[in-house]
């Protein structure tokens, strides 16, 4: 079983202090919130980082990938230590010097052991909590994994409330920080809100009933 380097969970942010958050219900927000996250682990001596899903159930955040990603077949061989990180961009912060442009952001890092989720009840319910998190409800209006899919699918979980689990919460608000001399400048400076959507529902060319429910 890999364990993690000496020291590595007492691993802590040394810039940007004032921004570090612990807040547990703040950290589900933005876990809850993101759709993507990447996923570091270290195979074979050299680091891997996968971009893949994610879904929070309690106090667990659970990994989506296909069974033969390296970085998700290495959780496999038992506890696995793994860096999982989500990102949220909120705003693009301009400012009269270009040195003080920043980005308005929440970001969470998660540095912990991974275990593969291989009781087959307990596979099938927390995909079923991926599909459901695309559209409320989809994981019972649509065909179920079967064995030879379920089979092929990795599922990898992270227990957040794990006293070996370092969770960390990053985020910056609010608008530029100019330096004094540069206030009177005449160029624009604020922020740009930046967002993410979900566009009406396209149906496929080939569906049969295109008035069928998204979700049950």
């Amino acid at each position: 079983m890999q364990t993690p380097p000496a020291g590595s969970a007492h691993l802590a942010p040394t810039r940007a202090r004032d921004r570090i958050h612990r807040e547990t219900e703040r950290i589900h927000a933005v876990l809850d919130e993101a759709r993507i996250c990447h996923v570091g682990v270290v195979v074979d001596g050299w680091p891997h980082v996968l971009p893949t899903l994610h879904v929070r159930r309690g106090d667990t955040l659970y990994i989506h990938g296909s069974a033969g990603a390296r970085v998700l077949a290495a959780g496999r061989a038992g506890h696995l230590p793994i860096c999982v990180t989500v990102s949220l961009l909120d705003g693009l912060v301009l400012a009269r010097s270009a040195v003080r442009h920043s980005v308005n952001y929440r970001s969470v890092l998660i540095r912990g052991l991974a275990s593969a989720v291989l009781d087959e009840d307990d596979k099938r319910a927390v995909l079923a909590t991926f599909v459901d998190r695309t559209a409320p409800g989809r994981s019972g209006a649509c065909r179920p994994a079967n064995r030879r899919e379920l089979a092929a699918t990795a599922v990898l979980a992270v227990a957040l409330d794990d006293p070996a689990t370092q969770v960390t919460l990053k985020a910056r608000t609010g608008g530029p920080v100019d330096d004094p001399e540069d206030l009177a400048l005449p160029h624009w400076a604020g922020v740009i809100p930046v967002r993410t959507v979900e566009g009406p529902p396209e149906p496929a060319e080939d569906l049969a009933d295109p008035s069928a429910p998204i979700g049950s």
